[in-house]
């Protein structure tokens, strides 16, 4: 058996059925669809010329296994950031999925008792917290709503599949959070000039309340195993380092006077808003605006394909993202290859050259070559 990584798959009935259908054809029995892993297994009697085509008209693209560390590499490389939650992966199971839930009650209802609190203890600090705790619980909510869309089959209306559903809870949720620090800037940098007296008594327990809340929350998070999982536990406990910041500025103006410690901490939690909404919001725009994926180099891509033996120009190169995690790609070429077989095998060296940046969908088109014409 020969082990290949695929790509292309969207959901675990898709494996399944395409599984099922290869295997009630005598050429390509024995085939084994892991869709966990992202793993197919083909038994060595297969023509693999003809199993390529198969996969190439489902938009499965095919590698060796022994690319896959090289791809997570890649992957760490050019798409590591800090959004933390907002693309929530529910695939860890029910036990994640009723984590997730919960994690999204506390935070939604000890947000709004931020707002209550914050106003009744004339706290900007708690009230920018309040913001940030609010874009949280709108994040996990909508990532769990809107991936359980995204999984959704493609149709005669969503051609490519429901994918960038995903994409709208971290959209509106990016949106939130900006324009929620810029009202909290706007509203405390008058207190900054003026600091006034705030309730440090009521500070001090709902800060201590908080870090129970974010903590325990922490602990659920931190009992799942995927990648997400573990992001949303990092962002749960920087929240319980924020709050720890609360608790000491409570007791600090408890003995003294510097009431200018709020108004400060409050532009500092709508900074660290800023600082982590940003990249996520900016990133997601492009998205929906099609810009060519991060870490995707065009002329790079352009160059090796020009480079392939029968391929004498390009035109009309576009790649760009669906979802944020793959990428489709339309490109023309001209050429004097004119044999079928020839000209499949030049189109699966173009899927080898774009596959390790997620380029799952391809549309390749091969015209003649005019000079060739003229010969």
């Amino acid at each position: 058996m020969n082990e290949y990584h695929v790509r292309g798959f969207h959901c675990q009935e898709c494996a399944e059925d395409l599984e099922t259908r290869l295997n009630k054809k005598p050429e390509f029995s024995g085939i084994v669809i892991d869709y966990k892993h992202r793993n197919i297994s083909i038994p060595e009697k297969i023509d693999m010329s003809k199993m390529k085509r198969v996969l190439a008209f489902e938009k499965i693209v095919l590698e060796p296994a022994e690319h896959e560390h090289e791809r997570h590499e890649n992957h760490h490389h050019h798409d590591h950031d800090h959004n933390h939650a907002h693309e929530i992966d529910f695939s860890s199971g029910e036990v994640a999925a009723r984590n997730m839930k919960l994690v999204f009650i506390i935070n939604i209802i000890f947000s709004l008792l931020e707002f209550i609190f914050g106003a009744l203890f004339n706290s900007a600090a708690i009230l920018s917290d309040a913001v940030h705790d609010l874009g949280d619980a709108v994040s996990v909510g909508l990532a769990w709503l809107f991936q359980k869309i995204s999984t959704r089959e493609a149709n005669t209306k969503y051609s490519f599949g429901h994918q960038r559903f995903s994409l709208l809870g971290a959209l509106i949720t990016g949106g939130i959070l900006l324009f929620g620090a810029a009202i909290l800037i706007i509203n405390t940098l008058p207190r900054l000039l003026n600091p006034q007296p705030i309730n440090y008594n009521g500070m001090f327990w709902l800060a201590i309340f908080a870090i129970a809340a974010n903590g325990y929350s922490a602990w659920l998070m931190s009992r799942g195993s995927s990648a997400n999982e573990s992001m949303l536990n990092l962002h749960l406990l920087e929240d319980v380092l924020g709050w720890v910041a609360v608790l000491i500025v409570s007791l600090i103006v408890r003995f003294t006077d510097w009431y200018i410690l709020d108004p400060i901490l409050s532009l500092a939690i709508a900074g660290f808003i800023f600082y982590n909404a940003w990249p996520m919001f900016k990133k997601t725009v492009e998205i929906f605006l099609e810009a060519v994926p991060t870490g995707v180099e065009l002329k790079k891509i352009e160059n090796e394909i020009l480079n392939l033996a029968g391929v004498y120009s390009i035109s009309h190169l576009h790649i760009w993202s669906i979802d944020g995690e793959e990428h489709a790609m339309a490109v023309t070429l001209s050429t004097e290859i004119l044999n079928h077989e020839e000209q499949e095998e030049l189109k699966e060296e173009i899927r080898q050259i774009v596959a390790p940046q997620n380029i799952t969908h391809s549309t390749i088109e091969l015209m003649a070559d005019p000079d060739s014409l003229l010969r």
